[in-house]
């Protein structure tokens, strides 16, 4: 409870009974603590030598990962601030599919050293203002230090799509996988104006269990998660016309209750029959239209099934709208909403459509088809476990190859770009000087906490690494020397084809030193009254009432 003593001596209540109050440096000291434990939960995953989280969750289903964005999807954060930091990796996932652990622990790094300056009783407006010139110049020395790119040079995006995958469970199949997500974002890659955008939405992930890694494959087309809805119709069409219809293969039901008496039995029969013709006038639209297979978003009569059986075509029913709107990009079919309509020019063509049996379940796969604008890809692996971590893989390098497609420039890996900027942001500090040098020098040095980590991780003495990153950024071309966490070494990060977006690292510092200020200048944290129970009546009445 919150009281403010007026002039007579009475105190006057303020915040209402049951609230908690932090002020200060104690608040401070309170987020910034929060902070620095959800960095710390994420920093021994980073780099390929990093280690993986097993989380359970309250159903004890279990997720082994090493992915920052993943991991703190599944823990259940409660104090404020690490849900900001949460917000961070959420952020940087969304933005550019990779760098969350990078983020994160470069935030909570950014907090540490803060703590410091406060300690030293720099205000943390300073401190704010000094991160904020230090991203302003890092942004700057980021795009002096990027490597320009042809989007077509294939092994350029496959360093990129190698790199994002070193850390992943993946082992060997890296290469594999590589090539899979290089020729998926080229496929569905296509330029509007003077840009060129890979909307990685249009790459549809399928996980079934089976097989190995090796076995994952690119499917230049869709695969629709539906049986065939009839035994009689065929299992396989070639150089298929594929109908998209957003609109139901049945006769409708009126809305209100009718009646309707019959005297005759013929009568009757003719009832039936017209729901019959109605229905098979329906199959007539389809098959004239020429189409040999028919998606349909709603639900297929079963009589209207067996006229589409007779007639040949493959039918599938209740597909979902977001596979509907890919059949589209795929094919180059129109989904069309009223069957009358249908015409020839809006069915899609693919060079095979085929039902198959993926582990315990049946499958559509649309695929051969000429241009595609959205494609599958099926991932397969011996466990569940598996198959969840090669499609988080599988996401994280689709999103970088994506990146770099978009903005073709690459930096270097392995700690040697932050290494670099660290440097030049200690060369700015001392011009910029007054207090605000010192944050920007902090700036610096949390930057390091990336090869700082990588090494770390490997089980090197993390000093003896920073002070040869040091001195090797001093030399020529220094800028591209980073820490190979396999040899122990310092190398040329970029011979060696340790690469990744100017994107990701740019968004990654941005995101980064944002959630720092915002928790910095946070001096009063006021916690309003738990909520009542789900079990007590309305109004909070006791319960007895």
């Amino acid at each position: 409870m919150a009281y403010l003593t007026s002039q007579g001596g009475q105190p006057v209540l303020i915040l209402k009974d049951g609230t908690s109050r932090k002020r200060g440096r104690d608040a401070q000291k309170n987020n910034i603590m929060a902070a620095k434990i959800i960095a710390e939960v994420l920093r021994s995953t980073l780099g390929p030598r990093g280690m993986d989280k097993m989380l359970i969750d309250g159903l004890g289903d279990i997720t082994i990962t090493n992915d920052g964005a993943a991991i703190l999807d599944e823990i259940d954060v409660q104090h404020p601030a690490a849900k900001m930091m949460v917000e961070v990796a959420k952020t940087q996932d969304d933005m550019v599919g990779d760098g969350t652990t990078t983020a994160v622990i470069l935030a909570g790094e950014l907090l540490q050293k803060a703590e410091e300056l406060l300690e030293q009783n720099i205000h943390p407006t300073i401190i704010v203002q000094g991160y904020r010139k230090a991203v302003e110049k890092a942004v700057e020395a980021l795009a002096q230090l990027a490597i320009t790119v042809d989007i077509d040079d294939r092994v350029a995006l496959k360093k990129v799509s190698m790199t994002s995958m070193g850390s992943k469970a993946v082992g060997d199949a890296r290469g594999h996988l590589s090539d899979i997500t290089i020729d998926a974002v080229k496929l569905i890659a296509e330029k509007r104006g003077d840009k060129m955008i890979a909307d990685i939405d249009n790459i549809q992930r399928v996980k079934k269990e089976g097989k190995s890694l090796y076995d994952t494959e690119l499917i230049r087309g869709i695969i629709i998660d539906k049986e065939i809805v009839h035994a009689g119709m065929p299992k396989r069409i070639e150089k298929a016309k594929i109908a998209l219809i957003d609109s139901p293969l049945e006769v409708e039901k009126t809305e209100f209750s009718s009646e309707i008496r019959i005297r005759d039995p013929t009568q009757m029969q003719a009832f039936l029959d017209k729901e019959t013709n109605m229905l098979k006038d329906m199959v007539a639209k389809v098959k004239a239209a020429g189409a040999t297979v028919l998606f349909c978003q709603k639900g297929i009569d079963d009589m209207a099934q067996h006229f589409l059986a007779k007639g040949g075509i493959i039918a599938a029913r209740r597909v979902k709208q977001s596979d509907m709107e890919k059949l589209a990009r795929a094919t180059g079919g129109k989904v069309i909403t009223k069957l009358d309509d249908l015409n020839s020019k809006d069915l899609g063509e693919a060079g095979l459509v085929e039902e198959r049996k993926v582990g315990d379940d049946k499958m559509i796969f649309v695929e051969k088809c000429k241009e595609p604008r959205s494609v599958a890809i099926l991932i397969r692996a011996g466990l569940e476990r598996m198959v969840d971590e090669a499609d988080r893989a599988m996401n994280d390098a689709l999103s970088v190859v994506a990146d770099v497609v978009e903005d073709n420039k690459i930096v270097a890996g392995g700690g040697a770009t932050e290494s670099e900027i660290a440097k030049v942001l200690r060369g700015y500090a001392t011009k910029v000087g007054g207090r605000e040098q010192l944050a920007i020098e902090a700036f610096a040095e949390s930057l390091e906490i990336v090869p700082k980590t990588l090494a770390e991780n490997a089980g090197l003495e993390s000093i003896d690494i920073l002070v040869g990153l040091r001195s090797a950024h001093e030399k020529k071309n220094g800028h591209l020397m980073g820490v190979d966490v396999f040899k122990g070494k310092i190398v040329n990060s970029y011979e060696e084809g340790v690469v990744e977006p100017l994107k990701v690292k740019e968004q990654a510092m941005k995101s980064a030193a944002e959630v720092a200020s915002m928790i910095l200048r946070i001096d009063d944290v006021i916690a309003s009254t738990k909520p009542r129970d789900e079990g007590a009546p309305p109004g909070g009445m006791p319960p007895e009432y």
